[in-house]
């Protein structure tokens, strides 16, 4: 039997702890099919600084989540025993020393199986993440949700930065380079060369203006084909949303997914095998009354969903 969110009808929703959507803490339970942990970290941001505020942000915008997903007509807390498994300290001073921090600590909390969800933190998170999945499952297939493509090579010569962690994750074979593919993509570009070198560390893309002229089914059905029938790992940097939707984050681009094109995307996930994921880049210092807090918290409820299987 799980142990579900707690009983808004005795505590208001807005009182007590803020656990992700009132979760019990991973201390409260005997085990856990999905932990839901922060990573307070932005050390590897290239612009505006702040997602080190992230988890706290998105938990308190949490509150008033509830456990029945009407969309799915599923219950993901009763399904599966989520449980929220507090923030990973790391050293905010050397981006070298907090990947390994992050990275062997994801790899205690799914020992026995457990699944992340992970949220940020810089999207630099992605690196340490994908090397522990990656151990358990083999290179797997990288649904990125993004304004940008992070597959570029360094900034002021650091090789791992928020920009940067896909090119490294291609490098050390810890993605499917048939079946990966980011969505959301936008804004300009340093040059053509970024979108060969894209292609070539194993990406195909769905741009955010392709889901606006031939329309969000299609761009489902691409999505599906590229998957395929791989373990999948979902990366969601909240700026994939228009910053209509999200303006919390560090590097807004205009002309985005809005944030119910965003929930259909992850929706449509729940036929895959969802081995981890992550939601990252929500700096509460550029948001407005929870707009990005809330956007948030409903990504990780959705991609909680999906990872509940289907029949």
């Amino acid at each position: 039997m799980t142990v579900g969110p707690r009983d808004s009808s005795r505590t208001p929703r807005y009182a007590g702890f803020a656990t992700f959507a009132l979760l019990p803490r991973l201390d409260e339970v005997e085990r856990a099919d999905i932990a839901v942990v922060g990573v307070p970290f932005d050390s590897g941001v290239s612009y505006r600084p702040g997602a080190r505020f992230g988890p706290s942000h998105v938990r308190e915008s949490s509150r008033l989540l509830r456990p029945y997903n009407q969309v799915a007509d599923v219950s993901p807390f009763a399904e599966l025993q989520v449980a929220d498994a507090g923030d990973i300290a790391v050293n905010p001073f050397s981006i070298d020393e907090a990947v390994r921090q992050i990275e062997a600590r994801a790899d205690e909390l799914t020992a026995d199986g457990t699944r992340l969800l992970t949220i940020g933190g810089d999207h630099t998170i992605a690196l340490p993440l994908l090397r522990s999945v990656a151990k358990k499952h083999g290179p797997v297939a990288v649904v990125h949700f993004d304004a940008h493509l992070d597959t570029w090579d360094t900034y002021f010569d650091a090789p791992v930065t928020h920009g940067t962690p896909f090119r490294r994750a291609s490098e050390e074979g810890l993605i499917d380079l048939t079946a990966s593919l980011h969505v959301g993509i936008r804004g300009p570009l340093y040059g053509r060369e970024d979108l060969a070198d894209d292609e070539r560390l194993g990406f195909a893309i769905i741009g955010s203006h392709e889901v606006e002229r031939a329309g969000l089914a299609a761009a489902l059905e691409r999505m599906h084909a590229r998957l395929g029938d791989r373990p999948v790992y979902v990366s969601v940097d909240i700026d994939v949303l228009d910053p209509a939707h999200a303006p919390g984050t560090g590097t807004p681009e205009a002309g985005g997914l809005t944030s119910r094109e965003m929930l259909e995307f992850l929706r449509a996930l729940r036929q895959h095998r969802i081995v981890g994921a992550d939601v990252v880049e929500v700096a509460p210092a550029y948001d407005h009354a929870q707009l990005t807090g809330v956007a948030a918290s409903h990504v990780a409820y959705e991609l909680i969903t999906s990872m509940v299987p289907l029949g």
